[in-house]
């Protein structure tokens, strides 16, 4: 299948047009008309090679919403019109343990990731949503709930299921106390479901210049953790922190703020983190912990949920031929708090 999108070349030049073919249907494939596509830090990091993995040229995006147009011949779940999503992977082996109890991320051969990851059978790249069409196995394409806004909803697939998932792992519900450091894309997902499954939260920021915004997404509290007092006050307080800060911090000041055998979980740093304190970590029994995405059936759960509650992240809506101006635009925080490619700004027929 031919198609078109937008592919970084390079790691220091802006993303451009790319025509490229995406494989051929299988027996268990689905093909889909792209809708939607969010805009991921990750794809930022992965254009400009922050992490050392990139190949060029290289499609981003893995925040998928699209409408199915064909089917291989042993699909079973999907018809021609449904409309669907795609997230951060789209293959795994299917026969280790961690991809039988429904943990794909957690894959024990390694996962296919959307972009920057390799075909398990032709060992070519793969390319992302930042183009008109794709092309995923049956297994990783995810059933759209009715009553979700198509045009909101991709951004849950990333931003979405990295918060959802520790917020499941540890079993966060009513009474439970979350704190979240830091209120971006993944931060504001944070609160939100958070709040939806009846927990206590808590924004963990270093001014109060946001806690109009963290009150307005349901947050019962900022507290400021330039605050010497206010963070004493708040000693041995969350079940649960999420750290979703993208960057290189010290996450010492937080862990006082841990109950007896509560975690902070970090979801946003991919790679050196500061040195931190140790004291607070034992003394109190408290825990360091990380994780990625989650499984199939945890996203499908997390987007069942949010058609049910009513859940959506806060976007911007852009064109394809925007996403430079939205990069700069992500380096500098100015977005509140997701942007979305409208792809329907990436006119081309699909030809077969």
């Amino acid at each position: 299948m031919k198609t078109v999108g937008f592919a970084a070349y390079d790691p220091k030049k802006p993303l451009a047009p790319y025509a490229f073919e995406r494989r051929g249907l299988r027996e268990n494939d689905v093909a889909m008309e792209i809708l939607y596509c969010g805009v991921c830090h990750s794809d930022l990091h992965t254009a400009r090679n922050d992490w050392g993995w990139s190949y060029y040229p290289i499609v981003p995006g893995h925040e998928i919403v699209g409408r199915v147009t064909q089917i291989g011949n042993q699909v079973t779940r999907y018809k021609v019109g449904d409309h669907v999503a795609v997230g951060c992977l789209v293959d795994s082996c299917q026969e280790c343990d961690q991809c039988k109890k429904g943990e794909e991320q957690l894959c024990r051969e390694g996962n296919t990731g959307t972009y920057a990851g390799y075909d398990r059978f032709t060992k070519e790249p793969t390319q992302g949503g930042y183009s008109k069409h794709l092309v995923v196995r049956e297994e990783f394409c995810l059933r759209m709930p009715e009553g979700l806004d198509l045009s909101k909803a991709a951004p849950l697939l990333c931003a979405g299921i990295t918060t959802w998932s520790p917020l499941k792992t540890w079993n966060v519900g009513p009474g439970s106390r979350v704190g979240v450091i830091g209120l971006g894309g993944l931060g504001h997902m944070a609160v939100k479901l958070a709040v939806g499954l009846g927990a206590d939260v808590t924004v963990l920021s270093r001014s109060n210049a946001k806690e109009a915004d963290a009150l307005a997404l349901g947050a019962s509290r900022l507290l400021v953790s330039a605050d010497s007092d206010a963070m004493a006050q708040a000693h041995d307080h969350f079940d649960l922190i999420i750290d979703t800060v993208p960057v290189k911090h010290d996450i010492t000041p937080y862990m006082s703020l841990l109950d007896v055998d509560a975690t902070l979980v970090l979801v946003g740093q991919v790679g050196p983190m500061e040195e931190f304190n140790t004291v607070p970590l034992l003394l109190g029994r408290r825990r360091v912990a990380g994780s990625p995405i989650g499984g199939i059936r945890e996203t499908q759960e997390m987007l069942d949920f949010c058609a049910e509650k009513n859940i959506l992240p806060d976007c911007e809506m852009i064109r394809m031929d925007e996403i430079n101006a939205a990069f700069e635009r992500m380096e500098k925080a100015d977005v509140r708090y997701r942007f979305v490619i409208d792809m329907a700004s990436l006119e081309a027929p699909a030809a077969v």
